[in-house]
């Protein structure tokens, strides 16, 4: 053999080599589970698995899968979304009773794992649920986009994963001393990344569109302190957002949203001495409040906006502490 042929022939033995695991099934879990170092209960155990963790089938005996689980990553924090491909995930490879696991070949997969999700996020908001749901139901409505990406529920899985995530990171935020500051730029941001996924991977559906309104949470101040500047940029943006996705479950509240800054800046307006700006807001906010009503007539918004319409036109101050 020629020794450049020679030299073309490694990388693609290796290539080959290497087919079979990237053709491994890739499942995930629906109960807690512990890893073995061999297919014996009596074995010495290697880890415990959460609901929702990834799962890599290398082989099967009888009621055993021997699988290579992915624990999360070993300097990200975060247990479902790749953020960085290169990143080191913790992985363990062993073995593991063969219940309860969902593979791509699964009848009804997608509904098992979204089905799971769904009871891990209720446990999640009662008040002694199991510790740690909230995080399974974030892995477990992942993994139905990951395993089943072109199931009908992909998108809802994929949003309400993000949108858990969402959840968490906006709560770290605002617990930092920075999220009292009056401009968006003084705090960090909440990670946007798989909003954007949801956006990417699914647009113009009711997910995407729910996905970017949630992005406006970047942008708003963190306090108003009093000032013009803040109420009126955030009614802009809430107003441009209702404008430019009227069918958006979340326009309702968009438009609610703008209208309640625009009446807060009825009072502020004249703390500013500025009461031809201060009439104006009034009737801004009066007619966002009338489009609300009779666009979406239906919604809780609605009945939110009819209330604040009300106290508008009676004159009652809805920002500031003004007291009769």
């Amino acid at each position: 053999m020629k020794p450049i042929a020679a030299f073309l022939l490694v990388p693609l033995l290796l290539l080959v080599a290497s087919l079979p695991a990237a053709a491994a099934d890739h499942g995930s879990i629906v109960r807690e589970a512990v890893i073995y170092i061999s297919p014996d209960t009596s074995s010495a155990k290697l880890a415990q698995v959460e609901r929702g963790r990834e799962l890599v089938l290398l082989d099967k005996t009888h009621n055993w899968a021997h699988v290579e689980a992915m624990l999360g990553y070993a300097k990200v924090p975060d247990p479902a979304f790749i953020e960085d491909e290169g990143a080191e995930r913790k992985t363990i490879t062993g073995w593991i009773l063969d219940t309860g696991i969902v593979w791509p070949s699964t009848p009804n997969g997608d509904r098992i794992l979204f089905g799971a999700a769904v009871d891990s996020e209720d446990e999640a908001s009662r008040r002694h649920g199991r510790r740690g749901a909230g995080q399974d139901a974030l892995r477990l409505y992942y993994r139905v986009y990951d395993i089943y990406p072109t199931s009908p529920l992909a998108g809802e899985a994929l949003y309400r994963a993000a949108d858990i995530k969402w959840q968490f990171d906006k709560a770290d935020t605002l617990s930092r001393p920075s999220a009292h500051e009056k401009e968006s730029f003084y705090r960090q941001g909440i990670n946007e990344e798989q909003m954007k996924l949801v956006m990417k991977k699914f647009p113009g559906s009711k997910w995407a569109e729910l996905a970017a309104f949630h992005l406006i949470d970047n942008k708003l101040c963190g306090e108003w302190q009093g000032s013009s500047k803040c109420p009126d940029k955030e009614a802009d943006l809430y107003e441009k957002y209702a404008k430019e996705h009227p069918q958006s479950p979340a326009a309702p509240e968009a438009l609610y949203d703008a209208a309640y800054r625009r009446a807060a800046l009825i009072e502020i307006y004249k703390t500013e001495d500025q009461s031809k700006k201060s009439e104006q807001a009034k009737n801004q906010a009066i007619s966002l409040m009338q489009q609300l009503v009779s666009q979406y007539g239906q919604s809780d918004w609605s009945s939110r906006g009819q209330m604040l319409l009300y106290l508008v036109q009676q004159g009652v101050p809805t920002y500031g502490n003004v007291v009769e």
